[in-house]
């Protein structure tokens, strides 16, 4: 209006009006025109030369790998926790049953770093590298299970221990299933291949655990050749998942 002077700032510029016209001057990116009829400057948010940077807002790429990494973080302490109860578990009942199932939470735990260490570098061709680890580790883990099947088809074992042997079945299997809702949960919110398949693996070694269960729950029942044959089952499982896994982290969703 005529007769009054009119300021305003901006992040830190100046507005001065040129006919029809309104131009913003900013210190870090020269001058901005904008009709006044499509007036939809965002405050937050400017896109110059193609490339969007933002003020007070935290870019996306850093997001997703601090929630990337709070995700792995979590898993693994979950996963640590049921780690270590079944390992003063198993020194006291010496269950090679339950040693095996150790052997697959440390494998699934150790599945953690190269995941960690690929949401920490913000890359894809990284979380694409740590995707072939699980499926790798999935299939190991598998490996073990079939082999221990195997062995005590061949040299019959029957474990110790079985309320403390049950007991840390259960312990896996929570442990395992926590862990692969917050993988799953979380890989599928940043479209991660490498995380939902590293969830998988922990579903995987949930069954193996629930295995230990059904071991203390046939050896009770006097049928300890049933051991064995529990422990095909599940690695025929497993070996399913690896394949699911494969083909989630080479794209192939269902």
């Amino acid at each position: 209006m005529p007769g009054q002077t009119l300021a305003y700032e901006h992040l830190g510029g100046d507005l001065h009006r040129h006919g029809n016209e309104l131009s913003h001057s900013y210190h870090h990116d020269g001058p901005h025109t904008h009709e006044p009829e499509s007036h939809s400057h965002s405050h937050n948010r400017h896109r110059h030369g193609g490339h969007g940077h933002s003020h007070g807002l935290v870019d996306e790429s850093i997001k997703r790998s601090r929630e990337g990494l709070r995700a792995v973080g979590l898993s693994l302490v979950v996963l640590a926790v049921a780690a270590l109860a079944q390992t003063a578990i198993f020194l006291a009942s010496g269950s090679v049953a339950l040693l095996a199932d150790l052997i697959h939470n440390f494998g699934d735990a150790s599945t953690a770093i190269p995941l960690g260490v690929a949401f920490l570098l913000r890359s894809a061709r990284a979380e694409r590298i740590a995707g072939l680890f699980v499926v790798a580790a999935i299939f190991i883990s598998a490996c073990v299970a079939g082999v221990e099947a195997i062995s005590r088809l061949i040299h019959p074992q029957a474990p110790t221990h079985l309320l403390a042997l049950a007991g840390a079945g259960l312990i896996g299997f929570a442990g395992n299933w926590i862990a692969a809702g917050i993988r799953t949960r979380a890989g599928n919110r940043l479209e991660s291949p490498a995380l939902i398949a590293d969830g998988n693996h922990a579903r995987a070694d949930s069954y193996v655990s629930l295995a230990v269960l059904a071991t203390a729950a046939v050896v009770a029942l006097g049928l300890p050749l049933a051991d064995p044959l529990i422990g095909l089952a599940i690695t025929a499982v497993i070996l399913k998942i690896t394949w699911d896994s494969w083909r989630t982290v080479r794209g192939h969703h269902h």
